[in-house]
């Protein structure tokens, strides 16, 4: 099967077949490649005037052009994003609640293990009513580190080339 020029398949091996070129961003001479300059132009960078550049798919994953019908996001050829990993902010978890179980039995332990909090001896400090306040920062202590976390899928990476000779694509 002749491939079209600027076609990028996936290759198992760790080069590129002769007539292909590794999707790495390289740069080639558009004196020597102009009909391939022809379809990507500068889309991926380049000079445009002796220079233009191969997709750069090391360590990416293609996404399809167009808008994204559930984000409204639109993405246009040539765009690259995305993140390896990311720190989550207090405005990015789902609104939640911590609810505190308590006892108005007075207290017998000063270190109990699984147990709920309870009243001191000679004091009512719990009321049934439901109530919405802020606890003594003491109480209680924040947890993480804002430090990022991996955010990527599970992979298998492989080199995507590109068709340097080929069949010129026609549009439609």
């Amino acid at each position: 099967m002749v491939p079209y020029l600027g076609e990028i398949r996936m290759f198992a091996g760790n080069f590129a077949p002769q007539g292909w070129a590794l999707c790495n961003g390289g740069m080639l001479s558009i004196a020597e490649n102009d009909a391939l300059y022809m379809l990507l132009g500068t889309t991926y960078g380049g000079d445009g005037v002796t220079t233009f550049a191969l997709p750069n798919l090391a360590s990416r994953i293609p996404v399809g052009t167009g808008r994204d019908s559930q984000s409204g996001k639109t993405y246009i050829l040539g765009e690259a994003g995305g993140t390896e990993s990311v720190t989550l902010t207090a405005n990015q978890l789902p609104v939640h609640t911590h609810p505190v179980n308590g006892s108005d039995a007075a207290g017998n332990q000063t270190s109990p293990s699984d147990g709920v909090w309870a009243a001191q001896m000679s004091k009512n400090m719990y009321s049934s009513a439901a109530s919405e306040g802020v606890m003594d920062p003491q109480s209680i202590t924040p947890t993480g580190g804002n430090q990022p976390h991996n955010n990527m899928m599970p992979f298998l990476a492989v080199n995507f080339i590109i068709s340097l000779a080929g069949v010129f694509p026609q549009q439609n």
